[in-house]
């Protein structure tokens, strides 16, 4: 059994640099501002017990349930297609379609207030059509587009990545068995893509749980996590409260995350 030189372990010191000022320090500091806030180490127990910030933690985790599963279904369609079928312009369409994530969130809240805001094209639409003027951007269902926007780029190029490494004489074998369509898609292709779809709907969830710039451009008032530990933080001046709702947010993002690398094994992606 060789023994590693000590000289490899340095590589690895720049990451565990990183880790520490960015992950350890801000924890730890966190962790000190809750506790040492007005209410004291008692401010977990008001974050467990109060029914508005439960409230707004269980808004945060539906809505983000819901983009993720509405990503995966149409990022897993989209992505399969465009990586089975010839498509005309397939680089341009892949590109546009991953464009988005070159968009800041501000600047995506700005787009969906452009489509379903009070001036937007649903708005102008409506106003020639029934004579009102239709919205849904300053919404949870704004803010739920806002979110499947930016999160259908971070899951159909992992699909496709995955679908490119389908073995299709799989397929081929159970179509030659008798297999229907979608008994080959929901016993051959949907086991093999899973890893691939919880890996990549774990990074969207987790984007979702913690996304702020979106949800700020459309609404202060909306009751979602992100929203709430601002308002603590800068309106009503209770840091401990917004570090102890900070640490909740980890905790639960974290534990996701965690959970899906369990199922998944180690294709979870790192990044976002």
């Amino acid at each position: 059994m060789t023994q590693r030189s000590p000289a490899l372990f340095l590589f690895a010191l720049p990451a565990l640099l990183v880790f520490l000022a960015f992950f350890c320090l801000p924890m730890a500091r966190l962790i000190e501002v809750s506790l040492t806030g007005r209410d004291g180490a008692g401010v977990y127990w008001t974050v467990l017990t109060s029914a508005r910030y439960l409230h707004s933690l269980m808004v945060t985790v539906v809505l983000s349930a819901l983009v993720t599963l509405a990503t995966l279904a149409i990022a897993g369609i989209a992505g399969t297609f465009l990586q089975r079928h010839p498509v005309p312009g397939k680089p341009v369409l892949v590109a546009m379609l991953t464009f988005p994530l070159a968009f800041p969130g501000v600047v995506i809240g700005f787009m969906v207030i452009m489509l379903g805001g009070r001036n937007g094209l649903l708005a102008s639409i409506g106003d020639v059509l029934a004579g009102e003027r239709w919205t849904f951007a300053y919404g949870l269902a704004g803010l739920f587009v806002g979110y499947l926007y930016f999160s259908i780029p971070r899951v159909i190029l992992t699909v496709m990545a995955a679908v490119e490494k389908l073995d299709p004489s799989l397929e081929e074998a159970a179509r030659s068995l008798g297999a229907s369509p979608w008994r080959v898609v929901r016993d051959v292709m949907l086991p093999a893509l899973m890893p691939a779809m919880l890996s990549s709907g774990a990074i969207c969830f987790a984007t979702s749980m913690g996304a702020f710039g979106t949800a700020f451009t459309l609404a202060t008032q909306l009751d979602v996590l992100p929203l709430t530990i601002y308002n603590e933080f800068t309106n009503y001046a209770n840091f401990g409260m917004a570090a102890a709702l900070s640490i909740l947010l980890g905790v639960v993002t974290w534990a996701l995350l965690a959970l899906a690398r369990w199922y998944s094994g180690d294709t979870v992606a790192a990044t976002a």
